[in-house]
């Protein structure tokens, strides 16, 4: 230490001042330097502490990605930046260039699903795109290859990561646009109609919903087997467009009395009854099912009545349903069944089973029996419009979400319409009023000026005649 170095030195100088204890013995160091000595310099230790930790780390890469902040209407569903995701062992990492909007996204928003996902959370359960890296222990996957993913939650962002289990390979002649379009819809048509139905050809299909993306599926998968005839039932304002597709057989009005309308074209009924409503509609739909007929309910969008969830809702299609007895069952010679590909694949270990079914779609689309209807093609920023759309029953076919698509150009809504011309009027009133005191202003400087010109003339004659005087006093004097 610098205190036992320096006492020697002290002795030997009688005419410095002995240090005290607690004092510096060097009259020239300063606490501050002899700290510095001990530990270095500040410059030195900021070198070592910025070499310890090594190189500046970058911040976190982003991506745009469709949030949903809180149950409820489409405010909670937001566009937001979120650190990319990291890649974990058996998963696959994704580069999204499409997605499909399902129904049960809006039932997800709404919190209408048993086990939803806390929030904040990613929305989507279905894109298509190219593999950007693979996790560890990946094998079927390689970097490049164009792929369709059925995460749960999470689909609709510009990156995402998949367990390798629920990534399929899709033909290299399919679109992604295509491959998002069929992966959803067209295994749930697939296992309802074949698997479950076990449709055969002369049978009878009543459809509900026929006009959206899992009703197109089914009216095109059933025409793959002969002799099959097809009752759809849909909102009026498709019946023209369906009507241009010739798929199906009789189109039928939602809402309206159908099955007297059944009954009149089929009086012993029908095959088969592929429900997605639930409610009310289940009791309507089994009356008009025939001796060995089944009826299978793969959805129950009648809970969705409007843009936040309604218990009452929930509780009135749960209330209108009639309890079937299995004895009733017995003596009618009738079926029901039901289907959630949701809890197949991701509660019940279905994942070999559903990607059977997808080969199976692919090699349908690969033999051109099968084409996907696409209504419609949305930016991320307009998922709102596009769920409007959804839930007002107007698409034709599957919506769709690209993530490198331009959003549309927003309107002006008439409030900030109105604003505008507001501030505009009060703008050109206040530029009035100042232009106006300009020209005042201007005015009171010309009369100044003129009053100051009138004053000097009349002084001049003064001052003229004051030396007029001056002069002649003078010669008098």
């Amino acid at each position: 230490m610098t205190e036992t170095t320096e006492a020697p030195a002290a002795a030997t100088q009688p005419d410095k001042k002995t240090p005290t204890e607690g004092t510096n013995p060097d009259a020239s160091s300063t606490p501050n330097e002899e700290q510095q000595a001990a530990n270095g310099s500040p410059e030195k230790k900021a070198a070592t502490e910025e070499k310890d930790a090594g190189p500046p780390q970058e911040p976190p890469k982003e991506m745009r990605a469709v949030v949903l902040t809180g149950f409820g209407g489409f405010k909670g569903v937001k566009i937001l930046k979120k650190p990319e995701p990291s890649l974990q062992a058996g998963e696959v990492l994704i580069r999204v260039r499409s997605c499909g909007l399902n129904f049960q996204d809006l039932m997800v928003r709404l919190g209408a699903i048993d086990s939803p996902p806390k929030t904040p959370c990613i929305l989507g359960l279905e894109c298509a795109g190219e593999v950007e890296a693979v996790g560890e222990g990946v094998e079927n996957f390689k970097v490049g290859d164009r792929v369709v993913a059925l995460p749960e939650f999470k689909a609709w962002a510009e990156l995402v990561t998949v367990p390798a289990k629920y990534v399929y390979h899709i033909p290299d002649e399919m679109s992604f646009a295509d491959a998002a379009a069929i992966a959803i819809n067209y295994i749930v048509a697939y296992i309802i109609l074949f698997d479950l139905a076990s449709i055969k050809p002369g049978k009878s299909v009543l459809l509900h919903s026929a006009g959206g993306g899992v009703g197109q599926a089914i009216v095109q998968l059933a025409r793959t087997v002969p002799n099959v005839q097809v009752f759809g039932v849909c909102s009026k304002n498709k019946h023209e467009a369906l009507k241009a597709g010739g798929l199906i057989d009789h189109l039928l009005e939602r809402g309206s009395d159908y099955t007297n309308e059944v009954r009149k074209l089929s009086p012993e009924g029908v095959d088969i009854v592929l429900d997605c409503l639930c409610g009310e509609e289940c009791n309507r739909s089994y009356t008009l099912l025939k001796p060995m007929g089944k009826y299978i309910l793969y959805g129950s969008s009648n809970v969705v009545t409007g843009e936040t969830k309604s218990f009452f809702s929930v509780a009135r299609s749960w209330w209108q349903v009639d309890k079937v007895s299995p004895i009733k069952l017995f003596d009618e010679n009738k079926s029901l069944a039901g289907f959630n590909l949701r809890h197949l694949m991701y509660q019940q270990d279905g994942v070999e089973y559903v990607k059977n079914t997808m080969t199976a779609v692919f090699d349908l689309w690969k033999g051109g029996k099968i084409k996907p209807t696409i209504d419609s093609t949305w930016a991320l920023e307009d998922v709102a419009e596009a769920m409007q759309k959804m839930h007002d029953r107007k698409n034709i076919g599957k919506l769709i979400l690209d993530p490198a698509m331009e959003p549309k150009p927003k309107p002006a809504t008439p409030a900030k319409g109105k604003a505008k011309a507001k501030k505009e009027a009060s703008e050109e009133k206040n530029g009035e009023k100042e232009k106006k005191a300009e020209t005042e202003g201007e005015k009171k400087e010309e009369a100044n000026d003129k009053e100051a010109t009138e004053g000097e003339a009349a002084a001049k004659p003064a001052e003229k005649e004051n030396g007029e005087a001056t002069e002649s006093e003078k010669q008098s004097s």
